[in-house]
């Protein structure tokens, strides 16, 4: 008879952790990883402060619980155009509508070179880059033009960031086109 009610006390912190990292994201997206603090983020979220140290031991594991998520999801995602058939055009518009919407896009660079500097949190970015590979994979045999085809589309994202015009679905999907021609195109 318990049950529904733990059930319930299990569902509400899962929706108050979600916020938490949702709320670090747009921290990150607005000031970068130094404007994280327990404050700002339980503010954000419209939580009280006690919340992140509740949910997580500390600003690391928070970041750590924001890095994980946003390339769990990324990866999830590419990994979904990754089944059979030529997925190309749909990876085009997919890039284009990340680069439309820059803030969430910003954090998660953040986060990426964050990782850079802390290896223990490598694991979340090295799911993103093995889910680009499979993707590239389905194309090509050859490791180095899988390795070219992630530096392409994390080079391109990063650049969309530098830039007021965003590159276009039709953009992307030349240079997929050019990098990850059929098995049969290029025979």
């Amino acid at each position: 008879m318990n049950q529904p009610t733990t059930d319930g006390r299990r569902a509400k912190g899962l929706r108050r952790r979600r916020a938490l990292i949702e709320a670090t994201l747009r921290v990150i997206e607005r000031e970068g990883v130094a404007g994280v603090s327990h404050r700002t983020v339980s503010r954000e979220a419209g939580l009280p402060t006690s919340a992140t140290t509740y949910y997580f031991t500390g600003l690391g594991d928070l970041l750590t619980a924001a890095l994980t998520t946003v390339m769990e999801e990324d990866s999830e995602r590419m990994r979904q155009l990754s089944s059979e058939g030529d997925r190309r055009r749909e990876l085009a518009l997919l890039l284009s509508e990340v680069a439309k919407e820059p803030g969430r896009l910003l954090a998660e660079y953040e986060l990426f070179l964050l990782a850079a500097r802390q290896p223990h949190l490598r694991s979340a970015t090295d799911g993103w880059l093995g889910a680009v590979s499979a993707f590239a994979r389905c194309y090509t045999d050859d490791p180095v033009r899988a390795r070219i085809v992630a530096g392409a589309i994390d080079g391109l994202l990063l650049h969309s960031l530098l830039t007021d015009k965003k590159p276009n679905a039709a953009e992307f999907e030349a240079i997929l086109f050019d990098l990850l021609p059929l098995r049969d195109e290029h025979s």
